[in-house]
């Protein structure tokens, strides 16, 4: 019985490494059912009991503000709301703002629960980045398993949810890329001056998504390489008609491949 007892607190500490190195270094991710679960709980609220969404700590300006200056390699990823101007046009203010708050949050709280940060909301699109300085290969497959986790909670815990209210399902574009960004203020005051990010993976990911089509993921061939092998395998290169595509990269001075997302 005591050796039982003593191996106990080992057993436990263990356990709470490997769950460490599987979220990223950060505690409490969620599988995806357990994402959809809390997801539906919380959009339900809103909409039934007019429920709003708390005031959360902006972790992301915390990060920038504190590498003000720096370089810092990210994977930027945009998460566009397809049908939201049809939407505008056919529901009442109030409720088109339960819908578009409860959809950017929701994403947020996934973005956050894969290790990431969200940099912004735009209208109907959230825009959030994951850092990559010290485990390229691990923050890349964190990310797309990020945007997969993504589509399941808007299709199976959120339109679930706004069908019982005669409301349309909601669809996105998920576009991502890698690279180095910039952390720029712009200002003198180091607490209250906007911060944000500039670089060629924001300019890319923001390009790739707007040709995405509805529930459709697209990354660039830097994040590409990167993935695990398995990941790897969910992917098909791109093949683009016209001048759909032209951008080259700037090493090669070929056109920089795009995969989708094939499951």
């Amino acid at each position: 019985m005591s050796n039982e007892s003593e191996s106990k607190p080992e057993e436990k500490n263990t356990s709470n490494i490997v769950d460490m190195m599987l979220s990223g270094g950060k505690t409490g991710c969620l599988d995806t059912e357990s994402l959809i679960k809390e997801t539906q709980k919380r959009v339900w609220g809103s909409l039934k009991k007019g429920y709003e969404y708390g005031y959360s700590e902006d972790e992301s300006d915390q990060f920038l503000r504190e590498h003000v200056s720096q370089r810092q390699h990210m994977i930027v990823v945009f998460v566009d709301l397809v049908g939201s101007t049809e939407m505008s046009l056919i529901l009442p203010a109030e409720k088109l703002g339960i819908i578009i708050s409860s959809f950017s949050q929701e994403m947020r709280y996934v973005i956050r629960n894969y290790g990431g940060y969200v940099l912004k909301y735009v209208g109907d699109a959230v825009i959030g980045y994951f850092v990559a300085e010290e485990n390229p290969l691990v923050v890349s497959d964190s990310a797309v398993n990020c945007a997969k986790a993504m589509i399941d909670v808007i299709e199976r815990g959120i339109n679930p949810i706004l069908s019982e209210y005669d409301y349309p399902d909601l669809r996105v574009k998920i576009g991502m890329d890698f690279g180095e960004n910039a952390i720029v203020r712009y200002g003198s005051d180091k607490l209250r001056s906007h911060v944000d990010i500039l670089g060629p993976a924001v300019s890319i990911a923001a390009k790739i998504t707007a040709l995405a089509r509805p529930n459709q993921i697209l990354i660039g061939e830097d994040v590409y390489e990167k993935l695990h092998p398995s990941l790897r395998d969910l992917f098909k290169k791109v093949e683009w008609h016209g001048n759909q595509w032209t951008y080259h990269d700037k090493e090669t001075g070929k056109i920089y491949d795009v995969y989708a997302l094939h499951v």
